[in-house]
């Protein structure tokens, strides 16, 4: 039992709680526990009947007690701190975006899968979505603390594609996490500065990345040897691939045949005397004992068609003379060198060779151009065709003259009839020397002739017969692009380019559609039509179809009017839109012919199957829309310029209606979102992506 004294204020307190519950909440205090849709709804009632209160006793106050807080005054409607969610929900409402990435709740992945994974969209050729992986889902939402190996894998994927600017970013994000770098992230990064769009930037960034890596007495591999090679060769010349082989020697590694192909590529930047250098690294990386595969094979294939041989008097002197007499000094590897090799072959890769070889010596060789003159070549010249005359008079063996005059030079006896010179000539070309052997070349060979045609430099090589039978005896399986190389190469209409399909079945290689585009190329050059149409047939009994580039071939040959449009009838009947580089074709025939009718109706066409021109077409328009210097109408007449008014007409006001095609930047496909939107348009104008990134 309590005391009544203490019962009493208990009562009172009940009663006037009671009388608080039926009056309703006082304005401005809210009941503890009671949800926030209800106290909305009680406040929503209590302003109604304070409103009603205020009119029916004519606006006077006497209903407000002290210690309340009346709403007219008072700005604020909840006494309570508002939560960060409350604070996002509003600036949602006003329109603002989020700052930053949320974290991602859940598990996170391990830093490893995120490498298989980027490494799988790279093989995909989904180089975007892997960067996008990495800095967004792992860096920012599951915020996982990245490895050396996350930002080599992408660092590689950039370097296939050329992106330079990318690719030294992830370097430098890379140092600055305090992560070390690996002699395959060097590899990755010289490998992008090679395959760069922009050839002298890229050349800046490898030789910057080279003189940290000296200033820092980093060791490196050969592989990353091998991709500062690579750097050097399509970016620059030769000389610079030397230099960079005088340290490979110097470091003591062992070169290989990889080695060697980079140097091929280095030859083939020289179009004067490429091809020249081509034979002389060929002849070194045989005196080593190694031997050249499928890839360096392809390289010479490259150098014939694309590169000269330079003088041919120094060319003579070079290459025709004996091994022993202009060879770079061969000396036996040191220890340190013997012991990379012995390590080679433990590993079992190449067999490196077990000589080292003088890099100053054959880079004197190679370069001694200057030196030579061609008065010290005329004399032996003039002994050894005496020589190879008695030899030959003695013997009774006549041989036969080469039917292209620059090839070769053979000496023999009285020309021969021209029936029997046509059913030996088989023998004269499997009778030619091959230069890419490391034997002595053929004692009747005295000199070289004018090498003007890629056919003669390919007969310097044995032609194909020779070229395949070299191949044979190094082991190396010819491939499709071996065969798509000999077929530019081979002389137009002869038995050795009607042999070609023969000897893609001998070997086992499948054909493509680019080998018959290329000697469908080769026939429209020729202006013929008839015979490039010819290799149609024998491309669908291959089961292959006809592409865009094979209809661009056959417009090389379309030098009528009733050529051209036929072409284009033909393929909107095939369901087909011709492409830029088609109508592009047909505009440099219709150029060369000044003829406008025709560019009136190629323009036509252009416009009815809304092709949008690129650049060299509009060059190509504007100079068959310009006047010559010097024609006056009113002088004399030309028929050839009579429409010339007409067209300037009609492509004044085909320009104003054709939209033009504006060029892609080489990265703008990998670049994410924001990143697209925050770096410079300035880069699509060269912007030296390899100086700011390091």
């Amino acid at each position: 039992m309590r005391p009544l004294g203490l019962l009493l204020p208990l009562a009172s307190r009940c009663r006037w709680a009671s009388s608080a519950l039926r009056r309703g909440p006082e304005p401005g205090w809210r009941l503890l526990g009671s949800s926030q849709p209800s106290r909305e709804l009680r406040r929503s009632e209590l302003r109604a009947s304070g409103a009603g209160e205020e009119e029916d006793d004519g606006g006077d106050d006497g209903g407000v007690e002290f210690g309340t807080l009346s709403e007219e005054f008072s700005s604020r409607k909840y006494y309570h701190k508002t939560t960060p969610r409350f604070h996002d929900l509003k600036l949602r409402e006003e329109g603002e975006e989020e700052a930053e990435t949320k974290p991602r709740r859940g598990p996170k992945n391990t830093p490893y899968w995120y490498f298989l994974r980027c490494k799988a969209l790279i093989k995909e050729n989904k180089l975007a979505e892997a960067l996008e992986l990495f800095e967004v889902q792992m860096l920012k939402e599951e915020r996982v603390q990245p490895e050396e190996s996350n930002y080599t894998v992408l660092i590689g994927g950039c370097g296939r594609v050329g992106y330079v600017k990318k690719a030294f970013r992830l370097y430098n994000d890379m140092k600055k996490r305090g992560l070390t770098p690996t002699e395959a992230t060097y590899t990755a990064l010289f490998n992008a500065c090679a395959e760069s769009p922009w050839k002298d930037s890229g050349l800046q960034s490898a030789l910057k990345l080279r003189q940290q890596l000296k200033s820092k007495n980093e060791e490196l591999n050969l592989i990353t040897y091998h991709a500062l090679l690579k750097a050097c060769a399509l970016c620059s010349d030769l000389r610079m691939c030397f230099d960079v082989l005088k340290e490979i020697i110097h470091k003591g590694h062992v070169p290989t045949v990889e080695t060697f192909s980079f140097l091929l590529m280095g030859c083939i930047k020289d179009n004067e005397s490429g091809f020249r250098y081509a034979l002389q690294v060929w002849k070194q990386m045989t005196m080593l004992g190694i031997k050249g595969d499928s890839h360096t094979y392809n390289l010479m294939l490259r150098a014939a068609r694309d590169c000269g041989i330079g003088d041919p008097a120094v060319a003579s002197e070079l290459l025709l003379s004996p091994p022993s007499e202009n060879s770079p000094q061969l000396r036996l590897a040191p220890g340190r060198q013997k012991e990379k090799v012995k390590k080679q072959k433990k590993k079992g890769s190449e067999s490196g060779a077990a000589v080292q070889l003088d890099v100053e010596a054959m880079e004197k060789q190679l370069f001694q151009e200057g030196s030579v003159q061609p008065k010290e070549v005329t004399g032996p010249q003039n002994r050894d065709v005496n020589q190879a005359k008695g030899e030959a008079a003695a013997l009774d063996s006549p041989t036969v003259a080469p039917s292209k005059p620059g090839a070769l030079m053979i000496t023999g006896q009285h020309e021969m009839e021209q029936e029997q010179a046509h059913q030996s000539q088989k023998l004269q070309f499997s009778n030619l020397p091959n230069l890419l052997d490391s034997k002595m070349p053929n004692g009747a060979v005295v000199s070289l002739g004018r090498v003007a045609a890629p056919s003669d430099r390919l007969a310097l090589m044995g032609d194909v017969e020779g070229f395949l039978n070299k191949m044979k005896e190094d082991n190396a399986e010819p491939n499709i692009k071996t065969f798509t190389l000999l077929a530019e190469l081979v002389e137009p209409q002869s038995p050795s380019e009607s042999a070609l399909l023969a000897l893609l079945d001998k070997h086992k290689v499948k054909v493509d559609v680019t080998f018959f585009n290329t000697l469908i190329r080769k026939k429209s050059k020729q202006g013929d039509l008839e015979g490039a149409k010819s290799m149609l047939p024998a491309l669908v009994k291959r089961g292959l179809s006809p592409n865009l580039h094979t209809f661009c071939n056959l417009a090389i040959a379309c030098r009528q009017e009733e050529d051209g449009l036929q072409l284009l009838s033909d393929l909107k009947k095939s369901g087909i839109t011709p492409n830029k580089y088609i109508y592009s074709t047909l505009i440099a025939a219709a150029v060369r012919k000044l003829d406008y009718s025709y560019l009136t109706e190629i323009l036509r066409d252009m416009r009815n199957n809304q092709v949008p021109p690129n650049e060299v077409i509009i060059r190509q328009l504007e100079y068959a829309a310009q006047y010559p210097p010097k024609f006056d109408r009113y002088k004399s007449k030309n028929r050839y310029l009579e429409k010339i008014d007409g067209f300037r007409g009609y492509y004044h006001r085909w320009l104003k209606v054709m939209a033009g095609e504006e060029t892609p930047h080489p990265w703008a496909q990998y670049r994410t979102p924001k990143h697209a939107v925050d770096e410079s348009e300035a880069e699509a104008v060269q912007e030296q992506p390899g100086q700011k990134q390091q």
